[in-house]
């Protein structure tokens, strides 16, 4: 058995504990009792939580760490990553690997992640880390080529890993990029259960394409000499397209929301009891320079939670870090807050109901953060790292 306490314990099951212990058989909590009844422990320094979830993650891209420049904005980066796709294979497998490590050595312990190729199958399989796999689709709005496409991304479903705890699901890119005929038959393949994930309302241009065909992704598809004279403006905002065809029985994890309003949250939940909201901060800095306005979030009472995306275009994969900067640029958001995103709420968005709680009978991975704590306050912005218990 193994005895630990910190300064302050958050369970995500009531108020943050102080001189409480965790006990351990393992990695399995046997009991939280007062530190009074728990005999001889081991005391850190610091807050301990449970292990991080990284709801948004591309672990494929990880062999382009620092190719594509910062503050390209979305649409130019896009481009980069297409053109920058081809790596010999030994490359794009040891960055995979070496991603793999570096997230659980930054106390993760679950990642949904997308994919696009079945390039990370094998680490999953072998990983301490349980992988979510969204296999992501698109036709780029060409209804025709729906069935050919799904076909081939559902050959890359086949191959993604589901055993030892991991999860895959299909799942649509991006409101932009996804035809009605595709929405259509990714619902069919996920038969209402599950988590989705898509790409939202990263940009401007993203609204203003679905409002008036005008803007940033006209050019885009003429660049790349994809024809959209069947598309239609909608009149409405691309949430609101992309809700019309997605299947509001399952688990739906919208994703960067840095051009998310308050309206829009409030036509989701109408929509759906079951909505995720994942903010990528450091990835919005890098591409567009730009975070959500989270007091959106917060006053809607809205289900957040914390990814990475990939390191195509973010200088390390750490939740703690994502953290730190919602932390810095929002400091009227409670740091207990901000754990709970990290921990509780991926947790419930990528369905793993055992993760996100430091409770009796669980294995959650148990993380200390390192930073300064005065009774029940602390600063995350001030942290200096994170290190795994358990």
């Amino acid at each position: 058995m193994q005895k630990i306490t910190a300064d302050l314990i958050i369970t995500n099951t009531g108020d943050p504990l102080q001189n409480h212990t965790i006990i351990l058989d393992g990695e399995k909590i046997v009991d939280i009792v007062p530190i009074s009844e728990a005999g001889e422990v081991a005391h850190h320094q610091g807050v301990i939580t449970p292990g991080f979830i990284n709801s948004h993650c591309h672990l494929e891209l990880s062999h382009l760490k620092g190719q594509i420049d910062t503050g390209t904005g979305l649409i130019p980066f896009i481009k980069g990553v297409v053109t920058l796709r081809e790596f010999p294979q030994e490359e794009i497998l040891a960055a995979i690997y070496a991603a793999d490590q570096e997230m659980y050595d930054a106390g993760i312990v679950a990642v949904g992640d997308i994919c696009n190729k079945p390039d990370t199958k094998e680490r999953k399989e072998k990983s301490k880390i349980r992988y979510y796999s969204f296999v992501e689709m698109f036709d780029f709005l060409q209804d025709q080529n729906a069935q050919q496409v799904y076909e081939g991304y559902h050959d890359v479903y086949g191959q993604q890993s589901d055993q030892g705890g991991n999860k895959k699901s299909c799942v649509p890119h991006a409101p932009y990029s996804v035809s009605p005929h595709l929405f259509s038959l990714i619902n069919v393949a996920n038969k209402g259960k599950g988590t989705v994930s898509i790409h939202n309302q990263e940009l401007a241009a993203e609204n203003e394409f679905f409002m008036s065909k005008t803007g940033g992704f006209v050019d885009f598809y003429r660049d790349f000499g994809i024809p959209i004279d069947g598309f239609s403006p909608t009149g409405t905002r691309s949430i609101d397209y992309a809700m019309q065809y997605m299947d509001p029985s399952c688990r739906t994890l919208f994703v960067h929301n840095t051009q998310t309003d308050r309206d829009d949250v409030a036509r989701a939940n109408d929509w759906s009891n079951n909505i995720y909201w994942a903010t990528c901060p450091n990835a919005n800095l890098y591409i567009e320079n730009r975070l959500p306005d989270y007091q959106v979030f917060i006053d809607t009472d809205a289900k957040v939670c914390i990814g990475t995306d990939s390191l195509s275009s973010n200088w390390k994969l750490s939740i703690l870090s994502e953290m730190m900067t919602i932390k810095k640029y929002q400091s009227g958001i409670s740091d207990t807050e901000i754990i709970k995103w990290a921990t509780l709420h991926g947790a419930e968005a990528l369905g793993y109901d055992d993760l996100g709680l430091l409770e009796r009978g669980l294995a959650p991975g148990i993380n200390l953060i390192d930073v300064a704590v005065d009774g029940h306050r602390f600063d995350l912005s001030q942290a200096r790292g994170v290190r795994r218990l358990a």
